[in-house]
């Protein structure tokens, strides 16, 4: 394994909290008129990169039981999504400051830009530790778009599903958390598949994952609207 000085190291784990902390700030001003608490959210952040540390271990053990492409792919995705889930539900999602519909997709999106930060940080090391200065550059703002964004929208389906339940009973709830699950693992798998499978054409996969995004935010602004019921319902979450 190489061994990395502390300015590389450095400069790459800030070439991964940068982006993450813009993208982190976007989200959270779609929810500024009821803010959540900034050192809960502080937690679930570093949540998501401590949960990074939880993935590999399973991946490398995946990677020696299952066929390279889709099904490792999926595999993989699965994994991602589950343990940033339950980081999160870990130290957020059953908090007291939990307690309207959009705060589940801003508590998942929290941890999932976590888990990418340090994702990023590992990808730059070797770049930067080669001072290849174009092939940084080119490798952070490529997965500024695609990686961070990736990784927000599918957790935050997570948080959206169970938001949109958050005012029926505790059977919806459990189905509307499968379901979310399902369809962030669906999602970030697609991602990954187009953007291996499509490497003549990145362009066309990023403007994909933007117009998701779009709905992503529009589907956002409904929970945030559906939250100011102030209501809560006599289930436990």
């Amino acid at each position: 394994m190489q061994n990395f000085d502390y300015q590389t190291i450095g400069i790459a784990l800030l070439g991964g909290l940068i982006p993450a902390f813009i993208w982190l700030w976007f989200w959270l001003k779609e929810d500024s008129a009821n803010p959540e608490p900034k050192g809960l959210l502080l937690l679930t952040f570093i949540g998501g990169i401590l949960s990074v540390f939880a993935v590999l271990p399973l991946q490398r053990l995946t990677e020696g039981l299952l066929p390279d492409g889709t099904t490792r792919m999926v595999v993989w995705a699965g994994i991602e999504e589950v343990v940033k889930y339950l980081f999160v539900a870990m130290i957020a999602l059953r908090s007291r400051h939990c307690d309207e519909p959009v705060d589940f997709a801003i508590y998942m999106i929290t941890g999932a830009l976590g888990f990418a930060a340090l994702e990023n940080a590992l990808f730059l090391l070797d770049p930067v530790s080669l001072q290849d200065s174009v092939v940084s550059l080119l490798t952070g703002n490529l997965r500024f778009i695609g990686s961070m964004l990736l990784h927000a929208v599918a957790s935050g389906v997570i948080g959206m599903a169970m938001g949109f339940a958050y005012y029926k009973n505790f059977a919806r709830r459990e189905f509307a958390l499968f379901t979310g699950i399902v369809l962030s693992i669906a999602l970030h798998s697609a991602f990954n598949y187009f953007i291996i499978n499509s490497s003549q054409n990145v362009f066309s996969v990023f403007t994909l994952l933007w117009i998701v995004t779009i709905v992503f935010i529009f589907l956002f602004e409904l929970l945030r609207r559906l939250s100011g019921r102030n209501y809560r319902p006599r289930f436990e979450h």
